[in-house]
């Protein structure tokens, strides 16, 4: 139960602050129409004011330093989810122009192939290469394409450069080929400018080797060198490479050059399998893919 003292207080709070509320209520009505009469306010009103200012800045400085960190999380947060949509909406242009990129390289390579099969008349397939030879001594790649794509051994493989090399070996789903520089690959070679005929060689590295005749040869470089079609293992006016230097020789036989080969190696991803052999290569792995089927069986 209340005291009558603590009622009487109770009664004294509740009079000065219904006195302050008419106080403030006649004074905002009076000061009004000074303001829009213009003029000074009253003195006891000004008081209160001079009295209520620092109090009002106290009061509303955390309030509005918590208004205004509030706002700058959440602009925060929203900046942060526009980088991320910016990021995002980045990452996918650079797909796309990648993509774009890849398109407009493989469709060059498709123009120029279909302008070999023209040259040529030989089907060709398509091939990516899935790895390197890990052996040191032979310069040969494996191929995404086998013996039930139609790849046989002895047939060309070429890229939209020129000459790769040749099918050495195949299994049901993949093949190997023997690339141009391997050291034992060799070419039978025309200068396409003089007709001047030659034999080209891998040396196991990056570049080839053009033997040829020394009298009456006209070499020089920048010389583009195709295949002859002499042999009958490669069609004739593929492009094997192009002269980079001519060596001097005392034999009056016989000359070399170096040849950089058409095709960057260190760089090639798809080739094309050209699906037809030359006669001699046709008689040597044809005979060979004969021989088990006739064979007879195992007692």
């Amino acid at each position: 139960m209340w005291t009558l003292f603590e009622i009487r207080n109770g009664l004294r709070l509740a009079i000065v602050a219904v006195g302050l509320v008419a106080v403030a209520l006649v004074s905002m009505v009076v000061d009004g129409r000074r303001v829009r009469g213009g003029g000074e306010l009253s003195w006891w009103t000004g008081a209160a004011l001079d009295v209520a200012a620092p109090v009002q800045r106290m009061m509303s400085t955390p309030v509005d330093a918590i208004h205004d960190l509030w706002v700058d999380y959440v602009d925060l947060v929203g900046v942060r989810r526009e980088n991320d949509e910016l990021r995002a909406r980045l990452a996918g242009l650079s797909d796309e122009n990648l993509q774009l990129r890849e398109a407009l390289v493989a469709s060059g390579r498709l123009e120029r192939i279909a302008e070999m099969r023209e040259a040529f008349d030989v089907p060709m397939l398509p091939g990516e290469l899935v790895g390197a030879d890990a052996s040191p001594w032979f310069r040969s790649v494996p191929i995404d394409r086998g013996r039930s794509q139609g790849v046989r051994s002895g047939m060309p493989v070429i890229s939209e450069e020129g000459l790769v090399g040749l099918v050495r070996s195949t299994s049901r789903n993949a093949s190997k080929a023997m690339l141009l520089v391997d050291r034992q690959a060799a070419v039978d070679g025309i200068i396409q400018r003089s007709r001047l005929r030659g034999i080209v060689r891998g040396l196991g590295g990056e570049e080839l080797g053009f033997e040829f005749v020394a009298r009456g040869a006209d070499v020089e470089v920048g010389d583009v060198v195709i295949t002859s079609g002499v042999g009958g293992v490669y069609p004739k006016g593929l492009r094997v490479g192009e002269i980079a230097a001519v060596a001097d020789s005392d034999s009056p036989l016989l000359r070399t050059a170096t040849l950089r080969p058409a095709v960057d190696f260190a760089r090639l991803e798809q080739v094309f399998v050209m699906l037809r052999r030359g006669p001699t290569m046709e008689l040597l792995h044809g005979s060979e893919e004969a021989a088990p089927a006739s064979a007879p069986p195992a007692p």
